[in-house]
C-alpha cells in the first residue's frame, strides 16, 4: 500500500477509531448483559432477561453502522483496483 498519500493515511486512522469504537460497544454490551445477568440472579434487579438480553444488543447494534460502513469502503477499493 501507498504510504505517502495524506487521504490514505487519514482514511486508515478514521477506520481505527471506527474499529475502536465498535470494539468498545461490543465489550461494553457484553459487560451490560453479564452485570446485569448477576444482579439478576442476586436478586438486586427485577429485569427481564430478555430486556436485558435486548438492551445489550441495541448498544452493540448502535455502532454496527460504523463497522459496516469500513467494510463497504473496503469492498469499494478491491473493486477500484481491479
Amino acid at each position: 500500500m501507498i504510504k505517502d498519500k495524506p487521504e490514505l493515511e487519514e482514511k486508515e486512522n478514521q477506520s481505527l477509531g471506527a474499529k475502536r469504537y465498535s470494539l468498545f460497544a461490543q465489550i461494553f454490551s457484553g459487560l451490560w448483559i453479564a452485570v446485569h445477568t448477576i444482579l439478576k440472579g442476586l436478586g438486586v434487579t427485577n429485569l427481564d432477561m430478555s430486556d436485558i438480553v435486548y438492551s445489550g444488543i441495541a448498544i452493540a447494534a448502535i455502532f454496527m453502522p460504523v463497522y459496516f460502513s469500513i467494510f463497504l469502503d473496503k469492498i469499494k477499493d478491491i473493486k477500484l483496483t481491479k
